[in-house]
């Protein structure tokens, strides 16, 4: 027996400043049948974004009709202006070629995936303490000190809701919380559930 595997569905999240893109990438880097997500959004392109690449640019009238269908995993209206989301047909298509499939998102668009893809992966990516997140926030530079404090009591809202995801990393190397990535997998890889060398071999023992 031969087994082919489905990819998995890893949903990746944290606080803002913990460093999940940087994990992400690197992931990515050491194991080429692993992607990121596309979502699909009513924003207009920016200068070198790519459809289908960085995004899949959609009218509000046609995001709508997707969610009217069912087609999202999870989708989100950011600041009463642009629609953002994640195509499930996109998603199952790369997962179907044996790809994992990485979407990081917010700790609500992980509940809804959750809910709509039981089958997903859920990491939380957190920081050593607390003080380490406020100070790798300040750290970055890019916001000012209203902005750091606002993300900052954001975290501890998001951190409540580690128990509702099935891993937990601190990232506090960079190596060693990627070689904990690849050790989720390993192990979600192996999970009966997951087998279809378990199915067969039922099937066949009962012929």
């Amino acid at each position: 027996m031969k087994e082919q595997r489905n990819g998995l569905l890893l949903v990746v999240s944290g606080p803002a400043g913990v460093g999940k893109g940087t994990l992400d990438k690197a992931l990515m880097e050491r194991n080429h049948k692993i992607k990121m997500s596309v979502s699909a959004t009513t924003r207009a392109p920016r200068p070198g974004e790519i459809e289908g690449v960085h995004y899949f640019f959609k009218t509000e009238e046609e995001f709508k009709t997707m969610v009217e269908r069912g087609e999202f995993l999870e989708y989100m209206h950011v600041f009463g202006s642009n629609y953002y989301g994640t195509p499930r047909s996109f998603v199952e298509q790369q997962l179907a070629n044996g790809y994992d499939v990485i979407l990081e998102i917010d700790v609500n668009g992980a509940m809804n995936v959750k809910r709509s893809f039981p089958d997903a992966v859920l990491i939380f990516i957190t920081a050593p303490s607390m003080s380490e997140i406020k100070s790798r926030l300040i750290g970055r530079g890019t916001e000012t000190m209203e902005q750091v404090e606002k993300r900052f009591a954001t975290a501890f809202e998001e951190i409540k809701m580690i128990p509702h995801y099935d891993y937990v990393i601190v990232n506090d190397v960079v190596d060693v919380a990627v070689h904990h990535m690849e050790a989720i997998l390993e192990a979600e890889r192996c999970r009966t559930a997951r087998s279809a060398f378990v199915s067969e071999a039922i099937e066949e023992i009962g012929r």
